[in-house]
């Protein structure tokens, strides 16, 4: 006889605690043996993951408690993975929603909770990190409640279920006079509250595709809820496509799981969460069903790109030097199987066949493709993010962003300008005992594209900047171009630091000495507003005489670190990103040069 089930996802705003709560759930539920090294945030798998400390891809795992299976799916908090929590929202009955004791409702809190709604899930509410300073768990659940009167939630999904925990010491309550002991409230709280799913074995197969993965042993794994029916090693099934084409295949291998491994199993029923083999083709949002009577799922929404850039093939003087994959056949591949994957991605061919229009939601969600990719080897380049447009009611419109700011009191009002000339309106303002103040804004996406760098420098560093999509309105008008000119390689050669010394005071460099440079390539940022051509190259005429003062210790200014997401905010209109996998360049489009 099969087990009880309950699926639940968890749900979040980036950093609220998501991955390390289900460590100790984990833990707790004895799937890890006794001295086993396990490490930190365990469900990020991939290096950008733990890099970044953050959740890109949703996870799978499973555990055992009272002889029940509880399938657990770690999604991502940052909106710009809006995409992978839209589409594993419908393999589950329930969520955990999680909330910072301290920050409370955040935008991407907002909007992961938005979509479990309209999804018409009961949210469990965790309220986290109350084991540190300055924590106000129940101002926390009153937040909350606000939060789910003004998206709309009807009134049993306002009378949710609201417990206590630290995720990092492992322990969860119900009452914050209770003694935190272990995680055995949280999992009683999916057995009371999460509703089996709903399903019916004897019906005709039938299991959406919600994830892939690939294997080379046995290809292509796709990875699903079973909505009805029952599945078999070896059975004949049927893959309708997003075409209505329907595909006969053999499910060759059928996994289930189990902790954070995938064990092989005989057969499945309705309402497991399991991977299947033998789909070659297969993608996400289609069904698997039975091949005498097939029935298609609806197919899976998700919602579109608000921010795209053009990949073309690096033309640079350099290019072809550090990639391994260079050519427009192979940019070109390496994106369409990007886009079987990442469902809120889009690709579109130009009229040139070396440039490609990639759309995404945001840029952490383009950037985190582009720095997979030169981790994979290949070399191309990327033109500054622009906005989609669309038109909604005959009218013009552009997306607009919700942004929250936590700054400390002393740039609170040079980023209420800076913002004011960015065409954001400030909708709240709460000032903490802390000595930092929270500032609310609506502003559109544009208003966006580099600010993060300028933001920094605002707040010495010490500010906090999260948005999430809001929604589409007529245009906001004209905003201020960014910045002061940038300071372009005159010549090709190696830079020195004679040419660097001497050019200082013109402006902040992004290199050091000993890099090699091309005409057109950016190396620096002006003082004034206008680009300005510089011999980077020019090396001191050596004499047999010697300079007073030459035994003088001379050092640079630090040069500014060009990250690919600084990289990406700082670019104009008419400026590249060139990126292979051992550099990070900016340059011209065009590389005429004023006359000198």
């Amino acid at each position: 006889m099969s087990l009880p089930i309950r699926n639940v996802a968890i749900i979040a705003h980036v950093d609220h605690g998501k991955t390390t709560l289900v460590d100790a759930l984990l833990k707790q539920a004895g799937t890890f043996r006794e001295g086993e090294d396990v490490p930190d945030c365990v469900m990020d798998s991939n290096d950008l993951e733990r890099e970044r400390g953050i959740t890109i891809l949703s996870k799978n795992t499973a555990v055992r408690y009272k002889e029940t299976l509880i399938n657990i799916v770690d999604t991502p908090g940052h909106a710009d993975f809006g995409g992978e929590v839209e589409r594993v929202l419908g393999m589950v009955d329930g969520c955990l929603l999680i909330v910072d004791a301290n920050e409370g409702p955040m935008p991407q809190t907002r909007f992961v909770l938005k979509k479990a709604l309209e999804k018409g899930l009961r949210p469990i509410v965790l309220v986290n990190k109350i084991d540190r300073p300055r924590a106000d768990p129940h101002a926390a659940v009153d937040k909350v409640l606000d939060l789910f009167l003004e998206l709309g939630a009807d009134d049993d999904q306002c009378d949710f279920p609201y417990l206590f925990a630290s995720g990092l010491e492992g322990y969860a309550k119900e009452t914050l006079e209770e003694e935190g002991v272990d995680m055995q409230p949280l999992f009683n709280a999916f057995l009371r509250h999460v509703p089996p799913p709903v399903g019916d074995a004897s019906k005709s197969l039938q299991l959406q595709v919600t994830t892939l993965d690939y294997s080379e042993y046995v290809g292509r794994i796709v990875i699903g809820k079973i909505h009805n029916g029952t599945i078999r090693v070896g059975q004949q099934a049927a893959l309708v496509t997003e075409t209505g084409e329907i595909v006969k295949a053999k499910i060759s291998k059928l996994m289930g799981f189990e902790g954070l491994k995938r064990i092989d199993i005989e057969e499945a029923t309705a309402g497991n969460l399991v991977a299947v083999a033998g789909f070659a083709n297969a993608n996400i949002g289609e069904t698997i069903t039975c091949p005498n009577e097939p029935q298609a799922l609806p197919l899976i929404k998700v919602d579109e790109p608000t921010l795209q850039m053009t990949f073309s093939v690096n033309d640079s003087p350099f290019a072809g030097q550090e990639g391994n994959f260079v050519t427009s056949r192979q940019v070109r591949d390496r994106l369409m199987r990007e886009l079987e994957t990442n469902v809120a991605l889009r690709v579109e061919e130009t009229d040139s066949p070396d440039r490609f229009l990639v759309s995404g939601r945001g840029e952490l969600h383009l950037g985190i493709l582009i720095e997979t990719m030169r981790r994979e080897g290949y070399e191309f380049q990327v033109s500054q993010p622009q906005v989609i447009y669309r038109e909604v009611s005959g009218q013009p419109c552009e997306p607009f962003e919700n942004l929250v700011l936590d700054v400390p009191e002393e740039a609170v009002g040079s980023c209420i300008e800076r913002l004011g000339q960015r065409r954001a309106e400030m909708q709240n303002m709460m000032v903490s005992p802390n000595g930092r103040t929270q500032l609310e804004f609506v502003v559109p996406a544009r208003g966006l594209v580099g600010f993060r760098g300028e933001f920094m420098r605002l707040t010495r560093g010490e500010g906090i900047m999260n948005h999430s999509f809001l929604d589409y309105r007529p245009l906001g008008g004209d905003i201020e171009a960014r910045r002061n000119g940038v300071l372009i390689a005159f010549e090709e050669g190696t830079a020195t630091f004679y040419a660097m010394k001497n050019a200082e005071d013109r402006g902040s460099f992004f290199i050091t000495p000993g890099t090699k440079v091309y005409k057109g390539m950016i190396v620096g940022e002006h003082n004034r507003q206008q680009d300005l051509d510089l011999n980077i190259c020019k090396s001191k005429q050596l004499t047999n005489h010697r300079a007073s003062g030459g035994e003088e210790l001379v050092q640079l200014q630090a040069p500014i670190d060009m990250s690919l997401e600084r990289a990406l905010e700082y670019i104009g209109p008419d400026e590249l990103v060139e990126v292979t996998p051992k550099s990070i360049r900016l340059r011209k489009v065009t590389k005429k040069l004023a006359k000198r």
